[in-house]
C-alpha cells in the first residue's frame, strides 16, 4: 500500500510539472539597452513605465531585462547592437549616425511650428506610417517607438548668449546632420560628443556649452556647471527610437507582437515624447531650487528671435535639395506633411 501511495504521489507531481511546463516555456525574456542612468528623468518617466506596459500588455508572458548606463552597449553602438542581436531592444539616439536615416531629419529642422515633444513624436510616427520611403530606412529592424523633444535651447558655462553675435565662435556640442548645420548658420562651431562625455567636456572647457533639452540637462546634471539658459529656436533632438531586433520580433507569437504594439506605435511614441522630454522642465527647476544652483534664463525679444529664425530658413530648402539628391524623392512631401500634421 505504501508503495502504491508513493507511486501515486510521484505520478501526481510529475503530472503537475508537465502541466506547468508549457506555461513556464511561454515566458519570453527580452533584453533592453540604454546609454542613460537608470535614475535619469527619461528612464524613470518613460523607459521603465513603458517596459512595464509591455509586460502588462502581454499578461506577464514577456519579461524585460534592462541594461543601463552603457553596460550592454555604448550609446553610439546601440543601433548595431540591436540589429545584430547583442540586445533585443535598445534606446537609440540617431544623431550619432548622421545620414543613416535622412528623412527623419525633417523633425530636426529649426523653427518648426511645435512646442512639445509629444506633438513632434506624433508627427514622426505618422510620417513613418504614411511614407514607404520613410519606413524603408528602418528595414533592418522592427520599429517600436519613434520620439523626439520640444525644440532645444542653448546652455553655456561662462558666456551668456543674448544675440546672434554672442554665439559666433563658441564651441557647442550638437547632434550631427541638420543640427550641426544650424550651428554653422549661427556662426558657432558644432562638436560631436556622446552625451555621457559632455559633463567632463563642459567642466574642462573643451566645449563652451551645448544645444540641450530639459531632460538631458537634468539627467546628466549639467545644471551643476552651466549658468546661462538662452531660449532661442534651436533644432530638436532629432529622432530617438526604440527598435527591436528583426529576427527576435519575427520569432514572437502574433498575439505577443500585437500586445507589444498596443503600447507602442503612435500612442507609445506620444507617451515617450511627453514623459521623456516634456515633463522634465519642472523636474529641473525643482532640482536647481533644491540645490541652490545658478540659473540665468533669458528669452530674447521678438525682433532678435526673428533674426535667429531668418538665419535658419535656408536650411529647410537645402535639406529638401540634399535629401532628394541622396535618392529620397519624397523629401518635399515629407516636409509638407509634417507641417500639415503640426496644424492638426
Amino acid at each position: 500500500m505504501r508503495k502504491k501511495g508513493l507511486l501515486t504521489l510521484v505520478t501526481s507531481i510529475s503530472l503537475c510539472l508537465l502541466l506547468a511546463a508549457p506555461s513556464l516555456a511561454q515566458v519570453i525574456k527580452l533584453t533592453y539597452s540604454s546609454q542613460n542612468s537608470q535614475m535619469g528623468w527619461g528612464p524613470v518617466h518613460a523607459d521603465q513605465p513603458w517596459l512595464k506596459k509591455v509586460e502588462e500588455a502581454t499578461k506577464g508572458r514577456v519579461k524585460t531585462e534592462a541594461y543601463w548606463s552603457q553596460t550592454l552597449a555604448k550609446g553610439p553602438e546601440t543601433w548595431n547592437a540591436v540589429k545584430t542581436g547583442v540586445a533585443d531592444m535598445g534606446w537609440c539616439v540617431h544623431g550619432y549616425w548622421p545620414g543613416m536615416t535622412p528623412l527623419t531629419d525633417v523633425i530636426n529642422l529649426p523653427a518648426l511650428p511645435f512646442k512639445t515633444g509629444e506633438k513632434a513624436s506624433e508627427v514622426l510616427w505618422r510620417l513613418y506610417e504614411k511614407f514607404p520611403e520613410f519606413r524603408n530606412q528602418f528595414k533592418d529592424v522592427h520599429m517600436l517607438i519613434m520620439h523626439t523633444s520640444a525644440p532645444y535651447f542653448i546652455i553655456t558655462t561662462k558666456k551668456q548668449v543674448k544675440t546672434l553675435e554672442d554665439i559666433k565662435g563658441l564651441k557647442l556640442r550638437a547632434l550631427g546632420g541638420v543640427a550641426s548645420e544650424q550651428m554653422k548658420a549661427y556662426g558657432a562651431i558644432p562638436v560631436l560628443i556622446p552625451m555621457p562625455d559632455v559633463y567632463l567636456a563642459l567642466q574642462k572647457g573643451i566645449i563652451d556649452g551645448m544645444a540641450a533639452p530639459w531632460e538631458a540637462t537634468l539627467a546628466f546634471r549639467f545644471y551643476e556647471i552651466v549658468k546661462y539658459y538662452t531660449m532661442v529656436p534651436m533644432s530638436g533632438a532629432g529622432l530617438d527610437s526604440v527598435p527591436m531586433n528583426k529576427q527576435k520580433w519575427d520569432s514572437l507569437p502574433k498575439d505577443i507582437q500585437q500586445a507589444i504594439m498596443s503600447v507602442s506605435g503612435l500612442e507609445g511614441s506620444k507617451f515617450w515624447g511627453h514623459n521623456f522630454f516634456d515633463t522634465a522642465e519642472q523636474g529641473l527647476l525643482e532640482r536647481i531650487k533644491q540645490g541652490n544652483y545658478q540659473m540665468v534664463r533669458y528669452t530674447p525679444p521678438p525682433e532678435e528671435l526673428q533674426r535667429w529664425v531668418e538665419a535658419c530658413k535656408p536650411i529647410w530648402k537645402e535639406w529638401v535639395k540634399s535629401t532628394e539628391a541622396k535618392g529620397y524623392s519624397s523629401a518635399q512631401q515629407v516636409l509638407d506633411s509634417a507641417l500639415e500634421i503640426f496644424k492638426q
